[in-house]
């Protein structure tokens, strides 16, 4: 498995490699000693979801407050482009955006770090993410930021297809820097 540092500080991407043969192909997408050997504790992660988007939806741009939230982020059907937006006022990159696309080919596993803002958008006709988070969700420590904030100059692919209510109406990146 190879890992490599992501633009914003703290981001990692594990890269598994996939055994082929003709029955298709084998691969480990997350390896424990692996990511002991990078800073990360796995037993600190509690749960796992999925999400399954069209093309063309966003979700996003969610973080949380307190301690913040740590993911592990895969997409395990189709492609994304995940969009990262650092939120940790004392980070050498904090304001800094970064991308990153993961899909089904080279099954790359996102390490998203607390503190950062994380989105994407799906760029198939479906697309199923998988997360592994170190907390169990708090609604009152979520934190939004729209999709098209002006400030952060976000550059989504595609056309909107699809967005929740609450991202649609998020707040921007000047309101949330000033309660950080």
């Amino acid at each position: 498995m190879r890992v490599e540092k992501a633009p914003l500080d703290g981001v990692l991407l594990f890269f598994p490699t996939p055994h082929h043969d003709d029955r298709g192909l084998f691969t480990r997408v997350f390896d424990v000693a692996v990511a002991k050997e990078h800073g990360l504790d796995p037993d600190a992660f509690i749960q796992d979801s999925q999400s399954r988007s069209r093309k063309g939806t966003i979700r996003g741009m969610h973080g949380r407050s307190g301690r913040g939230e740590a993911k592990l982020v895969r997409c395990a059907r189709g492609a994304i482009l995940d969009i990262l937006v650092d939120a940790r006022p004392d980070s050498p990159t904090f304001g800094e955006v970064t991308s990153v696309r993961l899909d089904d080919d080279d099954f790359a596993t996102l390490y998203v770090p607390p503190g950062l803002l994380h989105g994407f958008q799906a760029l198939t006709d479906q697309a199923d993410v998988c997360y592994r988070i170190d907390r169990e969700h708090d609604p009152s420590e979520d934190l939004a930021v729209r999709f098209d904030d002006p400030e952060l100059k976000i550059e989504w692919p595609l056309a909107l297809s699809a967005i929740s209510a609450r991202d649609r109406d998020a707040g921007s990146w000047e309101q949330l820097r000033a309660r950080l």
